[in-house]
């Protein structure tokens, strides 16, 4: 009789991803490419359109712009508010959970300031040593 084994997936297998890294919900909430951006230009509690946060942002496509946002509306981060008008009119706020990232926000933007030719000088140096050909 023979048995049959099978390896287990990364699908497989529940992982508590708090257990595994505890940056891993706030990471989930503001790791996409413009989502940072998006919230840090509505903290200030105004509310605002779609094209005045694409204008804002500036390289973000439509289609991704409106992901984010649902993604972030979907966590609770903002809220979307349809006007009916003709044309129509839609506004995103920041909610008051979305407000709690405001701090984190603030010390990741000094952060940058403080580090940001450390941050360059290292980049600098690296690109440098990747062209350097080693016999």
């Amino acid at each position: 009789m023979g048995t049959s084994s099978t390896t287990p997936t990364g699908d497989d297998i529940d992982i508590d991803q708090e257990k595994v890294c505890p940056l891993a919900p706030a990471m989930d909430v503001i790791a996409g490419k413009w989502k940072a951006e998006i919230a840090w230009n509505l903290c200030d509690g105004t509310a605002r359109r779609f094209n005045e946060l694409r204008r804002l942002i500036g390289k973000v496509t439509p289609k991704m712009l409106a992901q984010q946002l649902r993604e972030m509306e979907r966590d609770g981060i903002i809220t979307r508010t349809q006007f009916n008008e003709i044309p129509p009119r839609v506004e995103y706020q920041i909610t008051d959970l979305g407000q709690t990232l405001g701090p984190l926000f603030s010390a990741l933007a000094e952060w940058g300031y403080v580090h940001n030719s450390a941050l360059d000088t290292a980049r600098v140096s690296y690109d440098k040593s990747m062209r350097t050909v080693v016999p």
